[in-house]
């Protein structure tokens, strides 16, 4: 190759390589002013094997359908408990609970949880776990309003983490099951996984201690979640269940979980 051609191929390669950093430099400087308007670090100012911030790890969704499942899988069960929180009976469950070593969910009415923070506080002190069960507990709301249905969940969302003092809410449960496409996706949105049950134990009629726990035996092949209730009247016989539940559950081999909440 001729000296004149050789230094202008030359000229052209370091030209090529300089266009190449400067559109990569561009690039990165993007990035990096992109990462930092959304409040996070960037990843090229990310010291290497430290740990990563939420903000850049991917979140988790929250599902729109209905969980059932229990986290832990296997034979683990889920207790949730409806309608309060009540100062008579949920004491009184919580107690049951923490002898048992048992963590469960308490689907809570709104202005029941305004009323007796200090029972919401104790419930998330213990482990247990928040649901949303709406303002007025309205077992025909899925025949209302979109906009009806959005009050009854996210006033009642706030007074719940009020209560709470701001600890998160981690389902949300249509009153008697009463879901709707819209309801589900506004709970979902606020990081709320729509709640059902496998188990009613028809506690709420109170059909006596016998038949509550007969019907856990009984009806627990459906799936894990067994639903009670600690609100809405005399609980008197639920509390008797649960003293005998719990041991038997553990007697037949039965560990304890949360329903699923998120997808990664």
């Amino acid at each position: 190759m001729g000296q004149g051609k050789y230094t202008t191929h030359i000229a052209v390669v370091a030209s090529a390589l300089g266009l190449s950093l400067a559109v990569w430099g561009a690039a990165a400087l993007m990035d990096n002013e992109a990462a930092a308007g959304m409040g996070r670090t960037p990843a090229s100012q990310t010291p290497a094997g430290a740990p990563r911030t939420p903000a850049q790890v991917r979140p988790q969704q929250v599902p729109v359908s209905i969980a059932h499942a229990a986290e832990a899988g296997g034979t683990a069960v889920n207790i949730t408990i409806d309608d309060g929180p009540d100062p008579r009976w949920t004491p009184q469950m919580l107690d049951i609970l923490k002898q048992n070593g048992v963590k469960a969910v308490f689907c809570m009415v709104g202005p029941m949880a305004q009323q007796h923070p200090d029972l919401v506080k104790r419930v998330v002190a213990e482990g247990h776990r928040l649901c949303d069960h709406t303002m007025s507990h309205d077992t025909t709301m899925d025949k209302k309003p979109v906009a009806y249905q959005k009050s009854e969940i996210f006033d009642a969302k706030k007074m719940i983490e009020d209560a709470a003092g701001g600890a998160r809410i981690d389902y949300y449960r249509a009153p008697g099951g009463a879901f709707t496409p819209d309801s589900r996706k506004m709970a979902a949105a606020a990081g709320m996984r729509p709640l059902g049950w496998n188990v009613d134990t028809k506690d709420f009629e109170q059909p006596g201690t016998a038949s509550i726990v007969n019907t856990v035996k009984t009806e627990l092949s459906n799936g894990p979640t067994i639903l009670f209730h600690d609100g809405g009247g005399d609980r008197g016989q639920t509390v008797a269940a649960l003293r005998q539940v719990l041991p038997w559950l553990k007697q037949n081999g039965h560990t304890f979980s949360f329903p699923v909440r998120t997808t990664p």
